[in-house]
């Protein structure tokens, strides 16, 4: 028989198998001449014996194929022959002493105990002290309450404007219209705690000093009722119904007080908050609309985002440039703004008309008032927007809400005729002077103290 071409090509060698007799080329028995044969079908005839197998390797050992393999190895790698390569047995060796490495402390640095998640404080959800408050005006889009420096918690009843001291509980009356048919429309208490501004009905501007239950002043500028204050040192801002907002500087004479009169809306201007850094002032109507000041009572912003009047405002204490706007009825939603770029960066749908917006002075939380239809106050996270309590107790919508001097509790105002009075911030890291610790203890009553008295 031929050969195959890969046979011609010597690819397998070119040795030929003997025969006996008639030589064959059509077989290949591979040559194994230099191989140890003995070893390998002892090593065979071990294969998977189990605990045997330990006589087996150390026959392997003294095999003359292996010997010379390890010499061989041993050779080129020009270590001892009996040393071992890799050891596990022996720890590693100690560092010098005065050795220092400089990633010790890096990766120790997370060798302490985990911190404990942080769970939501505990909120009371009921009223600490109710006051009745007759003849408080129903009227969404009044301002009727404000708490001072001083402790002193000022808020209008029909014509007439009451100052209750929350350290004492003395009541008395500061003044009242005197024509008939009028009513306090707004108040708001100066920086300095001893003047109240006080806007009525018949379109004008008064400002008392309490201490001596005095008008000390009256500004004329207005068409119609005056329905939000806001002061900025000694500069006061006003809006009112006739969709203007006029600005006073109380330093000057009578007749050059007004300063700067703005036209950003078309109806009632409902909402009027400065920053506190005193540089924007933020302006909510009836007409929906949010309108963004500057200090030189230029317009920066004007959004049109809610759908309903824009009568809650608030400016966040802890962040700059950051405001807080609720809608009425139809809109309900809670808003958050960069009033730098005026862009909205949150919103969340409170399910009820929102009434009044106050920050808290210790944590990242912020409480919304509420009217139709729930009447209820929640406290909101910030900034993920998650529900930390819900306070219930008013029977008709909270129209007004005013934080304590030590920024603990808030006063709100319902169309309910009373006064209710809540622990739902935390309470102050430190207290910075004996007045904040006085005004704290003040604040705070005792389930003991809970009862309704009148503040007339």
């Amino acid at each position: 028989m031929a050969s195959t071409p890969l046979r011609e090509n010597g690819i397998f060698g070119a040795a030929k198998t003997p025969s006996r007799g008639k030589e064959r080329l059509d077989r290949f028995i591979p040559s194994r001449c230099n191989l140890d044969t003995d070893h390998a079908l002892f090593q065979l005839g071990q294969e998977n014996q189990g605990s045997p197998r330990r006589g087996a390797d150390a026959a392997a050992d003294k095999s003359p194929a292996k010997a010379e393999y390890q010499k061989l190895l041993a050779a080129s790698l020009n270590v001892n022959e009996q040393a071992r390569v890799l050891a596990f047995k022996h720890k590693a060796p100690a560092p010098p002493e005065g050795h220092d490495s400089g990633l010790a402390s890096l990766y120790s640095a997370n060798l302490g105990q985990a911190p404990s998640r942080k769970q939501f404080r505990h909120v009371p959800t009921t009223q600490e002290r109710i006051l009745d408050a007759p003849d408080l005006v129903d009227d969404y889009y009044l301002n009727l309450l404000d708490w001072s420096s001083n402790n002193v918690i000022a808020v209008a009843l029909g014509a007439t404007v009451y100052l209750w001291n929350a350290g004492t509980g003395s009541v008395e009356e500061l003044c009242t219209c005197k024509n008939e048919g009028d009513y306090v429309s707004s108040i708001q208490w100066a920086t300095d705690s001893s003047h109240l501004a006080i806007g009525t009905s018949d379109a004008k501007v008064q400002i008392w000093d309490a201490g001596r239950a005095k008008q000390v002043r009256e500004l004329c500028g207005h068409t119609n009722r005056v329905s939000s204050l806001a002061w900025n040192g000694a500069v006061l801002s006003s809006g009112g119904r006739d969709s203007v907002i006029c600005n006073w500087d109380v330093r000057k004479r009578k007749d050059e007080a007004l300063v700067a009169t703005l036209r950003g809306h078309d109806q009632e201007v409902c909402g009027l908050k400065w920053s506190p850094s005193g540089q924007q002032l933020a302006s909510g109507g009836n007409d929906n609309m949010l309108c963004i000041w500057d200090a030189n009572y230029q317009l920066q912003h004007r959004i049109a985002a809610h759908q309903a009047a824009v009568k809650a405002l608030a400016w966040c204490p802890f962040q700059s440039n950051l405001l807080a706007s609720g809608g009425g009825t139809a809109d309900r939603h809670i808003r958050f703004w960069n009033t730098l770029t005026g862009a909205q960066l949150n919103a969340i749908d409170t399910g009820s008309q929102v009434c009044a917006l106050q920050w808290s002075r210790h944590e990242r939380e912020i409480l919304s008032s509420h009217g139709y239809s729930k009447n209820q106050l929640i406290l909101w996270k910030y900034p993920t927007l998650a529900k930390a309590g819900e306070l219930h107790g008013h029977t008709a919508r909270v129209l007004h809400m005013a934080q304590s001097p030590d920024g603990a509790s808030v006063v709100t105002a319902g169309a309910d005729e009373t006064l209710r009075f809540w622990r739902a911030f935390g309470e102050p890291a430190t207290a910075s002077s004996k007045g904040e610790q006085k005004a704290a203890t003040a604040a705070g009553t005792s389930a003991s103290m809970l009862r309704s008295v009148s503040l007339r």
